[in-house]
């Protein structure tokens, strides 16, 4: 018995291995799906505050970090200028965060409002659920070691 094998099936397995390689072995791709997924809990655990993960985080760093400059948020959140300045004009539209130019006009601050605070301090008891639902699901000692990882990943990419 013979059996047949056409140019384009051996492309079509050529093609699968590719992708199961990228599936395997991918940084971006598997931190990517990670992300959807953890993203997608933490969205869920939020949503009885109108608030995604995204502007949580945003929320909280603007109440540390009080008013500050645009540019330096994108750097301390490691989110490009553009993706920011997006995120940031829907917590503006909702009455949650507030910019302003600086005296010379030249830079823009932005900060949490008062409206924001509030939203901030009913949504830390559901996110303290989600990352209970993480630690627990991971072990605490898993959690912390993907937290160092993932930090080392943001570091060994701008190297």
């Amino acid at each position: 018995m013979y059996i047949l094998v056409t140019m384009t099936q051996i492309a079509a397995g050529t093609e699968r291995a590719k992708a199961s390689e990228v599936m395997a072995a991918c940084a971006c791709f598997n931190l990517r799906k990670a992300t959807r997924a953890v993203t997608q809990m933490y969205d869920d655990v939020l949503r009885s505050t109108g608030l995604r993960a995204t502007q949580f985080t945003l929320l909280t760093f603007l109440s540390g970090l009080g008013p500050v400059r645009i540019t330096d948020l994108a750097k301390a959140v490691g989110m490009d200028y553009t993706t920011l300045v997006r995120n940031l004009n829907l917590l503006e539209r909702d009455g949650l965060a507030a910019s302003h130019s600086t005296e010379d006009g030249r830079v823009r601050e932005v900060s949490a409002t008062a409206r924001g605070q509030r939203a901030l301090a009913a949504a830390f008891p559901l996110w303290g659920k989600a990352q209970a639902r993480i630690a627990k699901n991971l072990g605490r000692e898993r959690l912390g070691r993907l937290l160092s990882d993932l930090s080392a990943a943001a570091t060994a990419t701008s190297a």
